[in-house]
């Protein structure tokens, strides 16, 4: 059986961007999504919106829902990234030992062979 390893190594380049996708993400969500209480309305004086408290609180909330999502998926992704890498690099491993087993590496015969 022969394995692709430069499939694998796709795979693992792309793992990789969508780490990096990941944490511009993660920082986005946690650092340019707060939104200051008064942005939904006049918290005191004699004018009030006595709803803005619950909807900062609400945003707080899904912000902070939002980022431990990014957070678990990035856990995944990474977790992912390193057993593919581990699987290529056992392939790869094999491959050289499978050669080195059928005199592959062993400095056998250079007849046919270019210098």
């Amino acid at each position: 059986m022969r394995v692709d390893l430069s499939e694998l190594d796709e795979v693992i380049r792309k793992l990789w961007r969508l780490l990096d996708d990941m944490d511009k993400a993660g920082t986005t969500s946690k650092y340019d999504t707060t939104i200051p209480e008064h942005a939904f309305g006049q918290t005191s004086g004699e004018v009030r919106f006595e709803e803005a408290a619950n909807l900062h609180g609400a945003q707080t909330e899904m912000k902070t829902k939002i980022e431990g999502i990014i957070k678990t998926l990035h856990g995944l992704i990474d977790d992912f990234s390193t057993k593919t890498s581990k699987v290529r690099d056992r392939y790869n491993n094999e491959e050289h030992e499978i050669k080195k087993g059928v005199g592959g590496d062993s400095g056998g015969s250079t007849k046919g062979q270019l210098s």
